[in-house]
């Protein structure tokens, strides 16, 4: 049997269900206009057997939080983007920028250059509240199909065991049909508003099998809205005890950067990212770039505390502060330096 798979997407589809068509259709007219799709370009290695890097274009989705143009939407659709876009159902294009990521809650924050007027933004929820059994839909973009409805029901309140900058990680589970092209997008009560952040699923084939998650609006609301965020750009990998050694890491613990963002503060910074694809034990890697020893003074470690500590290090910083990070390149240590820019 094969293994299953837990799957970051893209998107998400699906049929009306639940109590009463009338009702949910003038809920998805309600809010719909909140729903953008989150396009994106970055840069990655070519597919194999081509040698090289590319430019490839990524789809998500993500919702309108703030009438100063605040968008919501899962870290991994834009966490290495060169270039972000957001399009609204009536048309309408803006160039984004993103202000914060956290990418072990899957949760990031863009900001509009614009925001088109009569444009409503969506309201967010207490998802404490939500029971399981209660009805829920998403609006997202499955395989680029935009402003796709699903409906379904919340099938649990799932705790991993993960703290994130001193909150639990919850995910809302739902059999609400979500597909590639979804992800970032919201999860809406059926009063209309906010209650989930779309994620990932868990399938064999790939394809939704019944089985979706979406991170909680209750720790979007507080790691994001309530309190000063940070973006690097830049996505690592955790190397730790085998792999630290595979790499001669100095130190227990190290993160080995896979790719950066054009135009990031990671780039700022002078950091290199991976330029070789390699699989140990069945895991994909790109090998090649800088791996993160320390930053601010905060050392690397296996313990998810040490992330944390280093988020709340960038989120303090003020515009012209010196940031100061230790890496391993080349098998040598060195430390890069740069400033910390301003919002």
């Amino acid at each position: 049997m094969r293994k299953l798979r837990m799957l970051f997407l893209f998107a998400w589809v699906g049929l009306p269900a639940g109590s009463g068509a009338a009702p949910l259709r003038e809920l998805f007219r309600r809010v719909d206009a909140s729903v953008v799709e989150v396009r994106t370009v970055e840069r990655t290695l070519a597919p194999l057997p081509q040698s090289g890097f590319v430019r490839a274009p990524g789809l998500g989705s993500g919702v309108l939080v703030s009438a100063d143009g605040k968008v919501l939407t899962a870290a991994h659709v834009v966490q290495t983007s060169d270039r972000v876009e957001v399009a609204f159902v009536n048309g309408t294009v803006s160039r984004a920028r993103v202000v914060g990521s956290i990418q072990r809650a899957d949760l990031a924050v863009l900001q509009l250059e614009q925001v088109p007027a009569g444009i409503q933004p969506a309201r967010l929820a207490d998802s404490d509240a939500l029971q399981v059994g209660d009805d829920v839909f998403i609006i997202g973009a499955p395989y680029g199909i935009g402003h796709s409805l699903s409906a379904g029901h919340i099938g649990g309140r799932r705790a991993p065991g993960l703290m994130v900058e001193g909150v639990t990680l919850e995910l809302l589970q739902t059999d609400a049909a979500v597909n590639a092209g979804n992800s970032g997008g919201p999860m809406f009560n059926m009063d209309g508003k906010v209650v989930g952040i779309v994620s990932l699923i868990l399938s064999r084939s790939g394809g939704f099998e019944g089985l979706g998650f979406a991170v909680t609006s209750n720790m979007a609301q507080k790691l994001l809205l309530d309190r000063p965020t940070f973006w690097t750009g830049v996505d690592a990998v955790l190397l730790t005890e085998d792999l630290a050694r595979l790499f001669n890491l100095p130190q227990p613990a190290g993160l080995l950067i896979q790719r950066i963002a054009e135009g990031s503060p990671a780039v700022d910074w002078g950091m290199r990212a991976g330029t070789l694809r390699i699989a140990i034990g069945g895991q994909e890697l790109l090998a090649g770039g800088d791996i993160i020893l320390e930053l601010g003074g905060i050392s690397v470690s296996a313990e998810s505390a040490s992330l944390d500590r280093m988020y709340g290090y960038l989120t303090s910083l003020k515009p012209g502060d010196l940031v100061a990070v230790r890496v391993l390149r080349d098998g040598k240590v060195i430390t890069l330096s740069g400033r910390a820019r301003g919002l």
